[in-house]
């Protein structure tokens, strides 16, 4: 099983330079339950050619793991403005009794050959459909209150989320260069 794990650079995906060259990840949407978290930071897309197209996201991505199964989950770690924060924070302290989770992300790597950023582990623009994980009883959703330093402007706080497969089966989207493509199947349809 090859494992898909991804550390990426929250400065580089706040304050993007072309010239950086480190991974940069974007959570695109995500609705927890009934909760549309809102898509309000304005980021630079790392495939655009003058650096001028920005896209609205929910969260900067600094690490998602995923282990490459069907059924194994994927585990995302991300940096969300004050607004989800408080959103999430309210989610928490509430009965979660619809964990579903819907999700769209995008993690850019660089190729070197091609001098040029592509995306290696997306969604493809399409939404994924999930449950929060649950271990020990618990779901596996965090919030930090205090915030992050890291980049201190604009505020934002570190979020973390695991997110099993819904009984369906999805496309994963990777790619190990801007040319060599695949896609794995997450979650398993079931009837």
């Amino acid at each position: 099983m090859a494992v898909s794990s991804f550390n990426c650079s929250v400065y580089q995906g706040f304050n993007f330079q072309k010239d950086g060259q480190d991974i940069v990840g974007h959570l695109v949407s995500l609705k927890i339950g009934e909760e549309e978290l809102a898509a309000d930071m304005d980021v630079t897309n790392p495939t655009s050619a003058n650096m001028a197209e920005y896209v609205k996201v929910v969260g900067v991505i600094s690490q998602i793991y995923w282990n490459g199964g069907y059924a194994d989950p994927i585990n995302l770690a991300f940096q969300v403005s004050t607004a989800v924060k408080n959103k999430v924070a309210t989610l928490q302290h509430q009965s979660l009794s619809n964990t579903e989770v819907e999700m769209k992300f995008n993690i850019y790597d660089y190729d070197p050959d091609a001098k040029m950023y592509y995306p290696c582990f997306h969604t493809d623009d399409a939404v994924v459909k999930g449950l929060i994980m649950k271990s020990g009883g618990d779901l596996q959703i965090n919030i930090d209150m205090d915030q992050s330093m890291e980049v201190v402007s604009p505020k934002n706080y570190a979020m973390s989320l695991g997110v099993m497969p819904q009984p369906e089966s999805q496309d994963i989207h990777l790619a190990v260069s801007n040319s060599d493509k695949f896609v794995k199947k997450w979650g398993v349809a079931v009837g």
